[in-house]
């Protein structure tokens, strides 16, 4: 089998995430990691929260803490609420680690040794009231190609337009809000991109084909606009430093290298992290070095964040000339929105994914997520279709089957999986449909089409229960006892397969879904089309019991309180 390594964009620990953030880039990764591994691949998935640069110092700042503290006290807490989403990362690590230090400083050399570090001269806001020269998201301003009035001086959050502080009209402080500010000269490195610019290129024309038209535009739009030198640099008392034994002078003045310079580079330090826990029986440098035919690398993010993963990052690695694994797949996601407007941690609009949590179970979130994920346009978030979706595919067309089969075959039939008559023209029929519908969801989930995968899924639900309303046992069980123990039977073991198939998107149900048959020595990682269509895994006699309600179906009154709460309205 394949070896899979698959990364998401890094969360920045500047505060808890909101939903936007997890389905754009953890979320899928996690379901198509949780299926690869159900396939039999071997894979590794590695995020980490993204520490340095001026988000972990106003953050910390805010709180009145040192960074450091506060980026430990940060990660703990994003990593909980990710535990609790059951992201089943291999490796969730820290970009402030050692490994990520070391191997950023390597890379740097080795860029300066091969002719693409230049240090330069520049002029930088300076801002006299806070006695420090500014970085660029210590600027705030109006962005000049959109209006948008709280643009950062590194992007617009808006537009998402690369800028530079001095782009921004009517500039301020991020620190103290002045707009005292003044230009003056210092000293930055800078990563000569445009020297890479033909090797980018020829890099993303031998890929973008297979990508989604998503990431292939951003990357190819960047690169005719013409790639552009860019400081790497950054005036922080926080990240990685400018390794003192090649630019003695810039390490004296504490430079430190730019948070996007080295968060990319954490998704191998993370690596080497995870390897360095158990060195003797894990290899970092297996999935990333010299490994270009045998690992298959696929990243995940929402698409602000894919010109760094596809043209930059892409930059560094071949400006270093050493076989570093490049991205093979690049899976990105246009906003989920809220109410039509953008979730947004700095303006704390929408849900967050703690607060999600504190109203439902994980896998209410995960199913509408995934099952609505913005991949070919931005997709709204409203508490009326995510209550009109759980109710009609988690509580009605899952969780009603589920317990309706087994309840009336306990009440029927007792504790056991009941016997009946041999499959007839139904159950073949059955199989059949099943082993289509299981084909479906298998080619979507091969190609990260998430919406399509989530519909197949749900198509294999409501085969079960379109059997059950043909077969009608409750009437059945009147005339032809064998041929209503048949049917239950026949939809335990449609149970069964749905337990197996959904754990990439509702794991927690699919584990209480298998975990109510007492079968021996269950070690089922995925279901065959053959074993699709006999649909025979759990024998008769089995014991079995009758779990909780999976899903709870959401009232009007829950519809109104979470509207009261997080806003309802467009905006």
């Amino acid at each position: 089998m394949a070896r899979h390594l698959i990364t998401s964009a890094l969360p920045y620990i500047n505060g808890i995430k909101h939903l936007g953030n997890m389905v754009g880039s953890m979320l899928p990764a996690d379901v198509y990691s949780r299926y690869l591994r159900q396939r039999g691949h071997d894979v590794l998935y590695i995020c980490a929260t993204d520490e340095h640069g001026t988000p972990a110092e106003l953050a910390a700042k805010e709180q009145g803490l040192p960074v450091d503290v506060f980026c430990a006290q940060a990660h703990d807490a994003q990593k909980a609420v990710y535990d609790g989403f059951a992201l089943a990362f291999d490796y969730f690590g820290r970009s402030s680690s050692t490994e990520n230090r070391e191997i950023t400083q390597h890379f740097a050399r080795r860029l300066n040794e091969n002719g693409f570090i230049e240090e330069r001269a520049i002029r930088q806001v300076y801002s006299p009231v806070d006695g420090r020269f500014l970085p660029d998201r210590y600027v705030e301003g109006t962005c000049p190609h959109c209006g948008y009035d709280k643009a950062r001086g590194d992007q617009c959050e808006n537009c998402t337009r690369v800028l530079d502080p001095t782009d921004l009209i009517n500039p301020r402080s991020a620190i103290s809000g002045s707009t005292d500010l003044e230009i003056r000269e210092t000293k930055h490195l800078f990563l000569l991109q445009s020297k890479l610019q033909h090797e980018v290129e020829e890099w993303v024309s031998r890929h973008e084909d297979d990508w989604p038209q998503l990431a292939s535009s951003i990357a190819r739009k960047w690169l005719t606009e013409g790639l552009h030198d860019r400081a790497i640099t950054r005036d922080l008392d926080w990240g990685v430093p400018v390794p003192a034994d090649t630019w003695p002078e810039l390490a004296a003045e504490g430079k430190v290298f730019y948070v996007w310079f080295d968060a990319p580079i954490e998704y191998i330090g993370a690596t080497k992290e995870w390897s360095d826990q158990d060195p003797e029986n894990r290899d970092w440098k297996s999935w990333w070095y010299d490994v270009d035919t045998t690992v298959r690398y696929t990243e995940f993010m929402a698409k602000d964040n894919v010109p760094f993963h596809t043209v930059m990052f892409p930059a560094t690695e071949l400006g270093v000339r050493e076989p570093w694994k490049k991205v093979d797949f690049v899976k990105a996601f246009n906003w989920l929105t809220y109410y039509g407007g953008k979730f947004s941690t700095s303006q704390k609009r929408g849900v967050f994914t703690d607060q999600a949590l504190d109203i439902l179970p994980a896998d209410y979130w995960r199913y509408f997520l995934i099952a609505n994920a913005p991949e070919s346009d931005d997709s709204s978030f409203t508490w009326e279709h995510f209550t009109a979706t759980v109710n009609k595919d988690l509580a009605d067309t899952l969780g009603n089957f589920v317990n309706r089969v087994l309840s009336f075959s306990k009440k029927r039939f007792g504790e056991e999986v009941p016997a009946g008559g041999e499959p007839g023209e139904a159950e073949a029929r059955l199989g059949e449909e099943i082993a289509a519908l299981l084909a479906e969801y298998e080619s979507h989930m091969e190609s990260l089409q998430f919406r399509k995968a989530a519909a197949a899924l749900r198509a294999l639900w409501s085969a079960g229960n379109s059997y059950l309303e043909e077969k009608a046992p409750w009437l059945e069980i009147k005339t032809d006892k064998d041929g209503a123990a048949l049917t239950l039977r026949t939809a335990m073991n449609l149970i069964h397969l749905y337990s197996v198939v959904s754990e990439p998107f509702i794991p927690a149900t699919a584990k209480t879904m298998r975990e109510a048959f007492a079968l021996a020595d269950d070690t089922t990682t995925w279901v065959t089309a053959d074993e699709a269509k006999a649909l025979a895994s759990v024998p008769a006699g089995t014991p079995f019991t009758v779990p909780p309600v999976l899903f709870a179906k959401l009232t009007d009154e829950d519809l109104e309180t979470y509207k009261e709460r997080f806003g309802g309205t467009d905006a």
